[in-house]
């Protein structure tokens, strides 16, 4: 099951993406290519094959991975807290 995003984590994602996108593309694809190359190998390939723009296809696809990324470590934080 995956985990829940917030709204908090959305706006956090969205406020982090929209303050220089080029620049925080371009440090995703570096860190999904180093963190889950096989991740970054299909974002790439589905914007390619697309007929929309291709860079917008990536955008989309880094922001729900980070998205997804940070609730997944809120939920094991909450899982895993103790007194």
């Amino acid at each position: 099951m995956l985990p829940v995003i917030t709204e908090e984590i959305a706006q956090n994602v969205f406020n982090e993406v929209f303050e220089d996108m080029p620049q925080w593309r371009k440090k995703m694809i570096h860190y999904i290519k180093d963190e889950n190359p096989e991740i970054n190998s299909a974002i790439i390939e589905a914007a390619n094959k697309t007929e929309l723009d291709p860079k917008a296809i990536a955008l989309g696809a880094y922001m729900s991975y980070l998205m997804l990324e940070i609730a997944a470590k809120e939920n094991d934080d909450l899982l895993n807290f103790s007194d």
